[in-house]
Parts: structure tokens; sequence; C-alpha cells
């Protein structure tokens, strides 16, 4: 076992961008791509991938110190220190059973495929640690191992019919095909999913309102270079960081708006090879049968709606942190919300406008998910020595954790909380209408109408 957990350690230790792109070469070649074209696929994948990671990582350390800047401008002085996605991973992985999981997530996909109940194969492993973190949570509040890992299975399953139902919009969106996204970050659209259908009753959000339709209204405004420093001068501004310093901030994030579509395309490079060999692969073999390959989010990451919606809800996520009775975190590593943004990219297709309502509308629900997760989290690093200099007593968080309403219920309902029981029924019955209501949506490019003039 322990040679088993070494072997597993060695491999997280190569990274996402040589684990995923060796998967890919690998598949690639089982699916009968001659070796140059599967390695160059790979290869391709892997420099997507780091590129991505690189502008993500500069857009995020230019905005959060904007962001903490701003909340020191309040006054505010919350305890509970928001350490971020990494730094939950890091202490998941710390828990002695977190390697298990990879076994979890093979074996419930690969019996969903045989069985012909999902489509989707999902190569992301390096997102394993997301289905740890969701059985200790459950483990911890319940006290059983066997529900942590029930709700594991459960989340395992449901990001398989995530990656379905959204599969073919991911498609329009990226260009790629045969391509989804499995990063339980895309569960968020449950939750915001009545929200949706109420402003699929007024006009005023039925008008195409994502960045190329935009361009014909904002002309120059609308280029992502332009937006980006806009937001990142407003940003500055009002994080008192003077003329020079806000100019500096609009430069970074105009940089890092102008590079993600730039960086994206790449990923289209990459894996429509792949997705060609599959789809003749799967015609041989199994009838015509389709296989979609599920991948971490950045695959979305070029469309600029994301960052805007994120960047824009900053603000907001910080006064809520100051705003809201019983809230210990202030987001400050996980200030930038991806969850809300893509789940809203995907459940809305790209709408603006919708997007920044449901981002304001669920904001709350992170922030005392977090405060939620605080003792859990903290009594884990405590344990097991994963964060340095870490002292008794000491708060840490995630501020944007993904799944919160899932983790959360599923936790109180397997300790025989009533109002847990009834948030897992809520949740299962708005993820089946979900499933529905994307299955009768048109694709994002063919949603909306389009104003005339």
């Amino acid at each position: 076992m322990a040679i088993f957990q070494d072997i597993i350690n060695y491999i997280l230790g190569l990274g996402s961008a040589i684990f995923v792109p060796l998967i890919i070469m690998l598949l690639g070649l089982l699916a009968g791509m001659k070796v140059k074209k599967a390695f160059m696929s790979a290869i391709t994948l892997g420099i997507a991938f780091t590129g991505m990671s690189m502008v993500i990582g500069f857009m995020s350390n230019a905005v959060s110190p904007a962001s903490e800047a701003l909340a020191k401008n309040t006054g505010i002085h919350l305890p509970a220190l928001d350490l971020g996605w990494t730094g939950a991973a890091s202490i998941t992985w710390s828990w002695s059973y977190a390697f298990v999981f990879f076994a979890v997530t093979l074996g419930v996909n690969f019996i969903m495929l045989i069985l012909n109940l999902t489509k989707t194969l999902n190569v992301d492993m390096w997102n394993v640690w997301g289905k740890a973190l969701t059985a200790y949570l459950v483990y911890y509040v319940s006290g059983s191992l066997v529900a942590g890992v029930i709700t594991a299975v459960i989340q395992v399953i449901l990001e398989l019919k995530l990656g379905d139902m959204f599969q073919r919009h991911i498609q329009d969106l990226t260009g790629i095909p045969l391509v989804t996204v499995t990063h339980f970050m895309l569960s968020a659209a449950v939750f915001l999913l009545p929200f949706n259908m109420l402003m699929d009753k007024i006009p005023f959000f039925n008008k195409r309102a994502d960045a190329n339709s935009l361009k014909a209204k904002l002309g120059i405004f609308s280029e992502n270079s332009v937006m980006g420093f806009i937001i990142g001068l407003a940003l500055g501004f009002a994080a008192s960081y003077g003329v020079s310093g806000s100019l500096n901030l609009a430069i970074q994030v105009a940089t890092a708006m102008a590079l993600f579509p730039m960086i994206s395309k790449m990923f289209m490079q990459s894996l429509s090879p792949l997705a060609d060999a599959m789809s003749e692969f799967m015609k041989r073999k199994f009838k015509d049968r389709e296989v979609y390959i599920g991948l971490d989010w950045p695959v979305l990451a070029g469309r600029p709606e994301i960052w805007v919606t994120a960047i824009l809800l900053v603000p907001f996520f910080i006064g809520y942190a100051i705003l809201l009775p019983g809230n210990t975190v202030l987001p400050l590593a996980g200030i930038i919300n991806y969850s809300i943004a893509v789940g809203g990219l995907l459940l809305t297709g790209g709408n603006l406008m919708r997007m920044l309502v449901l981002g304001i509308i669920s904001l709350p629900i992170y922030l005392y998910a977090a405060t939620y997760l605080a003792p859990i989290l903290s009594g884990l690093a405590e344990k097991t020595g994963a964060v340095e200099g870490f002292k008794e007593g000491q708060l840490i968080s995630w501020s944007s954790i993904e799944g919160p309403e899932f983790r959360i219920a599923f936790a109180e309902a397997f300790n025989k909380n009533i109002y847990g029981i009834i948030g897992v029924v809520v949740f299962l019955v708005l993820f089946f209408f979900l499933n529905r209501y994307m299955n009768k949506q048109k694709v994002p490019s063919q949603r909306y109408e389009v104003e005339e003039g």
C-alpha cells in the first residue's frame, strides 16, 4: 500500500501539465494515432495547460493584492485565512486516505462507460483531490468514513453527468470537438438554475450579451485587452493604488485578457486530432458510439466572459465578507471565483448580464460555506502538519470552495440533520431539472435574440 501511495505521489509531483498530456498520448495511441502525431498532441496540450496556468497565476497575482488592499481600506479583520484551492489541495493530499479516490474515480467511470450510463471518459485525474476533500468533510461531520466514500462516489457520477449535459455547449464555446469538462465547479449551475429560468421570462435578459455580440455595440471597448484595462484601472483606483499603481494593474489585467484566447487555441490544436482518432476508433469498435474526453476547466479559460464576471464580482465578494453576519472568512487567495464564472458561462451561454446577476446572488453561499469549512480544514492541517508554521487554534479556509451546497448538504444529511436531508433532496431534484434544461437549450451561439441596428 505504501509503495502504491509513493507511486501516486510521484505521478502527482509531475504536475497536471505532464500527467494529463501523458494520458492523452496513451489514449491517442490506443485510438490508432501515429506515435509522432500522438506525441505532438500531448506536447501541445502540455504547453497549453502550462501557458494557461501561467496566465491565470499572473492574473491572480495581479488582482489578489488589489483585493487585499481594497479590504484593508474598509478596516475589516476576519479570523479565517483564505488559502485558496492550492492550500486546500495540499492539505487534502496529506490525508492518509486521499490516494484511494483515484481508484474510486476510475472505477466508477469505467463501470458507467461499460453500462452506457455516460459518454464521458474523465482524464482529469489531477483533481481527484476534490473527491477526497468531499469524503473528508462528510467523514469529519458525520463520523462515518463509509458515508464519505459514498458521497465521493455520488460526486464522481454527477461530474460525469455534468460532462455529458454540457458537452455540446462546451464544444460550441471552444470549437473543440468531443471534449467536455468534468470539474465539479460546473455544479454551480445547479443552484443558479431557478434564477436563470426566472430570467428566461424577462425580455431584458434575452438579448445576446456575450463578448462577441458586444463588439457590434461597444466597438473598441469590447476588445479583451480594452475591457481588461478598464476593469483593472477601476479596481486599482478602488484599492487606492494611485494613478501609477492603477495603470500598472490595468496593463497587467489587459495583458492576461489578451493572452487567454491566444493560448486557448492551443487546446483546439492539440485535442482536435485526438477527437478525430477517438471518433474513428469508436465507429470501428462500438458501432458509432461517441465518447467525450473530460478535462479540467482551463479549456474554457479563453472565454473573456469568465474573467469579466470574476473580476467585476471582486468588490461584491469583499462587500459581502464585511456585511454578512456570522462570516469569518476574508476572500483573498480565492477572490477570483471560478466556480460562479464557469458555471454561469455554461448555464447562460456566456450572457454577461445574467452571469453578473447570478454571481451577486450566489456569492454569500461561498462565504458561509468557507466559514463552515474553516474548522474542518484547520483540524486536518493541524493533525497532518501539512501547513508549515500552522499554529494551534488558527483558522484557515477556502473562500470559493466548489460545490458548497452539495458538500455541506450531504455532510449534514449523513449527520442525521433534517435540513441536510432536505438539502440533498433539493439538490438532486434541481440537478435532474438542470439536465433536462440543458439538453433542451440551444448551443450558446444560437441561444439569444440578436438586437438589430
